[in-house]
């Protein structure tokens, strides 16, 4: 709290963001990048697709995909503030440790149908002392450069050797489901405002359409389908709080109907385009990755 007095706060420890709320906040579109997120003080609830997750300083939240979702803080004053940190996961420096770990060292692996790109996990004693050595660097800066990249290889090692530890792997390989569905995943983000081709993803996955729909749904909640409307309505959501025009805006995400676009936006967000475009002009932008 003596380093954060904004919402977010890019740390100068490489990849490191830290949140500070004074109050509950209403649901925020943001993009969760590989990540992993420990909360200080206070709680959040993620939605993400279909499937909702509350989780406070008793956990932590693990991301191993590009993931539109909707977090919203629910406990939090302006005497005890809801504090946050999320570490963006690094793929180069995840391979590594993992090449120098025994397997045996790591979590234990799920089964198929538990193959989800997200998950909680409850916190343990080592894991957050690895997180205190991290953060302690805000106070001795001049040890950034030196001590960072070791303290946050002990933070990725104790996520590695927990349940969550095959998921966070899957990252790493090449190979795995989530690794295929990421490469679809790349594809859908890039072009997301064009026609969704559900044969030419499965091939860009290396799957067969029908294992394709099963795997992309367990890894992010959601249809590819579902995945791109949502990836949709999140741009335009930060297209309006720049101040775009609504009609516009729906063209431009890859809506053809400005109509269905407004029925959809408002199903997602509670209010209709414009709306809500005035109610974001007023509070901090809109976040790839919030923590």
């Amino acid at each position: 709290m003596r380093h954060v007095d904004s919402q977010y706060y890019e740390a100068p420890i490489p990849r490191v963001v830290i949140s500070r709320m004074t109050g509950p906040t209403s649901g925020t579109a943001t993009l969760y990048e590989p990540v992993t997120c420990l909360i200080l003080q206070g709680t959040k609830r993620v939605v993400i697709g279909d499937t909702v997750i509350t989780y406070d300083a008793s956990s932590y939240f693990v991301a191993s995909l590009d993931l539109p979702a909707v977090g919203k803080v629910i406990e939090a004053t302006p005497d005890k503030p809801y504090i946050a940190v999320a570490l963006r996961i690094d793929r180069a420096v995840l391979t590594d440790l993992i090449a120098s770990m025994p397997p045996e060292a790591i979590g234990t692996e799920p089964a198929e149908a538990d193959q989800a790109g997200f998950a909680v996990s409850e916190v343990t004693p080592d894991l957050l002392d690895a997180w205190a050595g991290l953060l302690g660097l805000l106070d001795r800066p001049g040890d950034i450069g030196m001590l960072a990249q070791m303290r946050e290889r002990e933070i990725l090692y104790r996520l590695l050797q927990g349940p969550l530890g095959h998921q966070l792997c899957a990252i790493a390989q090449d190979d795995s489901r989530l690794s295929r569905v990421r490469r679809a995943i790349e594809w859908i983000r890039a072009h997301y405002d064009q026609a969704l081709r559900t044969n030419a993803l499965a091939e860009i996955a290396g799957m067969s359409v029908a294992s394709f729909h099963r795997h992309f749904k367990a890894a992010t909640a959601m249809s590819p389908l579902q995945y791109q409307k949502t990836l949709r309505l999140h741009a335009a959501r930060r297209l309006l709080a720049g101040g775009a025009e609504a009609s516009r805006t729906a063209y431009s995400v890859g809506y053809e109907s400005a109509s269905q676009f407004s029925r959809e936006y408002s199903r997602a967000f509670g209010a209709p385009p414009s709306r809500d475009a005035e109610r974001l002009r007023g509070m901090a932008p809109l976040g790839i990755g919030a923590v």
